[in-house]
């Protein structure tokens, strides 16, 4: 796949968090309510991210019917929305809580209803604030995905971004 996003060269190299979770353990998900990971959104994603090795992290999600775009095939809105959540879950290797600003993504192939993915992504470094990650999709053959994604986001402080919610709902 060809992407016309290009990471600087010389991003910051990272180094994984001494509390991050431990390869092949489930990133814990930050409020249950989330779209992306949350058990208590009836129709939400419930993505399961998994730590892996160095900067790198998996989720699979099978795709259900009412995920459907076009007739028989996941709606492109509700891959982006995992693609965010994947990606958007990685930085907490580093010990970085996150919120996007860019996320590009190259649509490869139709994902019909009834399959299910699975997401590979890695944190390629950091410039300042921002958080460069890579990722991508496949059925099955990880030689050839079905969609992949480049995303830029950007490291926060949790409480003070959210702050006029904050007290309203616990957010991680």
């Amino acid at each position: 796949m060809k992407h016309a996003f290009v990471p600087p060269a010389d991003l910051e190299p990272l180094q994984r968090h001494p509390k991050a979770a431990a390869p092949g353990h489930h990133i814990d998900l930050h409020h249950s309510t989330c779209f992306g990971c949350g058990d208590d959104v009836p129709l939400g994603l419930h993505l399961k991210v998994i730590a892996g090795d160095g900067l790198t992290v998996s989720a699979d999600m099978p795709v259900a019917s009412w995920m459907q775009g076009g007739p028989g095939v996941i709606h492109g809105g509700v891959l982006s929305a995992a693609f965010d959540e994947v990606m958007g879950t990685s930085p907490l290797l580093i010990g970085s809580a996150v919120v996007t600003a860019h996320l590009e993504i190259d649509f490869a192939e139709p994902i019909p209803l009834g399959s299910t993915l699975h997401f590979d992504a890695r944190i390629l470094g950091r410039q300042r604030r921002k958080v460069y990650i890579a990722s991508v999709a496949h059925i099955g053959d990880p030689e050839r995905p079905v969609a992949s994604a480049h995303s830029i986001f950007v490291t926060i402080d949790v409480k003070e971004h959210f702050a006029e919610h904050y007290d309203k709902r616990v957010i991680l």
